[in-house]
């Protein structure tokens, strides 16, 4: 299982996909065949997550092929993603609550023998220590196969959920603070409180093709209790109706510019913005392909003749003038502009977001309602 590095070898990805093997999706999305073969889903996620193709684009070649009804299974899940940034955007405290409870967490475990053995792939689950190598070899898990991982973790191992939830994002190409942070929080229960995930044998050797023995798991446990509920408060998402020519920040959330709302505004100057100094420590792949994913944005930007670079993130506390921004989410590059008291960064918000993340305020049930009026939004 290889990821390109480039939108162009994306693209074709995504073409290749959708003729030979989108017709299928509702039928098999849930087996998990193997890391050699991920035909039975598209394996985009990772370029979502960055930007270099945007869910807009996934959609509308969709519908190219295939009526809105032969598609929406797979319009909704491609739409989780952009669901998951809503609900964090609209709840951001459980972001900041999800990083203090890690740090304390990270020093109650970091010695921990069932911890250890958990992250190195050495318990007494066959399935589960496959699943680890997957992970830290390809640096992707098929979406069923996160949850299994995920309800192993937390019920079976008795491992906290954000110490998992962290496991997953040092280590996955398509690793998002929304999607992934709510997502564990959803199979311990504390997403949607007293309703779990619970992975059991047969579940995972039907979906799996009985590629695996030896799954003992704990099939009773109870959901994590939380007593924390998270308001929802009041998100603006307007762009400014004049563009002064001012210099446009970019960070690895945002890799097309030339595809985005924004690509007819006259801007100074782009810059590209590389983050490596962060509070959940990537591993060195997952850093090494979001910069590759950086470099082919800046070349494709120079192929276009507009100025580009590519900066640290720490050279972004020397910028003085006021500057334009995408819109980063909650997440770890918005912490440092937050935590830096950037207010000289003006964002500017994607059409996409203004116009689903209204619909966040409840869950994904509610939310996939207005599916077919969000993408009557498209272009």
């Amino acid at each position: 299982m290889i990821f390109e590095n480039s939108r162009s070898k994306v693209i074709k990805k995504l073409d290749y996909y959708i003729d030979n093997h989108l017709s299928e999706y509702s039928k098999l999305r849930n087996f998990d065949y193997g890391p050699q073969n991920r035909m039975n889903t598209s394996c985009l996620s990772p370029f979502i997550t960055h930007g270099v193709i945007n869910e807009t684009e996934v959609i509308n070649n969709a519908l190219k092929k295939y009526s809105f009804s032969k598609n929406e299974k797979f319009i909704q899940e491609v739409l989780w993603r952009t669901y998951w940034k809503g609900w964090l955007e609209l709840r951001p405290n459980v972001w900041t609550d999800y990083l203090a409870e890690l740090l304390k967490l990270r020093k109650d475990f970091k010695n921990k023998t069932n911890y250890l053995e958990a992250i190195e792939g050495k318990t007494n689950i066959e399935c589960f220590n496959e699943w680890v190598n997957e992970l830290k070899k390809y640096n992707y898990l098929h979406n069923h196969t996160r949850m299994w991982f995920a309800s192993i973790w937390i019920f079976t191992l008795n491992l906290p959920w954000q110490l998992g939830a962290e496991f997953f994002m040092q280590h996955l190409y398509d690793g998002d603070p929304a999607s992934n942070t709510l997502s564990w929080r959803w199979v311990a229960g504390v997403q949607t409180h007293g309703k779990h995930y619970l992975a059991t044998e047969w579940n995972i050797k039907k979906f799996t093709n009985n590629r695996f023995n030896k799954i003992k798991l704990n099939e009773n446990a109870l959901p994590i209790v939380s007593e924390k509920t998270y308001p929802v408060i009041k998100k603006e998402l307007s762009n400014p109706e004049t563009f002064e020519e001012k210099n446009l920040l970019i960070f690895d959330n945002n890799l097309s510019f030339e595809y985005s709302d924004f690509v007819n505004k006259r801007f100074k100057k782009i810059i590209l913005v590389e983050n490596k100094d962060r509070f959940i420590k990537l591993s060195e792949k997952v850093l090494t392909f979001k910069s590759q994913l950086i470099e082919d944005q800046k070349q494709r930007l120079m192929e276009k003749s507009i100025d580009c670079e590519v900066i640290n993130i720490n050279k972004v506390k020397d910028i003085s003038e006021e500057i334009f921004c995408l819109y980063p989410t909650v997440g770890e590059n918005l912490d440092w502009i937050n935590k830096n008291n950037k207010k000289n960064i003006k964002f500017l918000y994607r059409k996409l977001d203004q116009n689903s993340w209204q619909y966040c305020n409840k869950g994904f049930f509610n939310f996939k309602n207005y599916i077919p009026k969000i993408i009557s939004t498209f272009n």
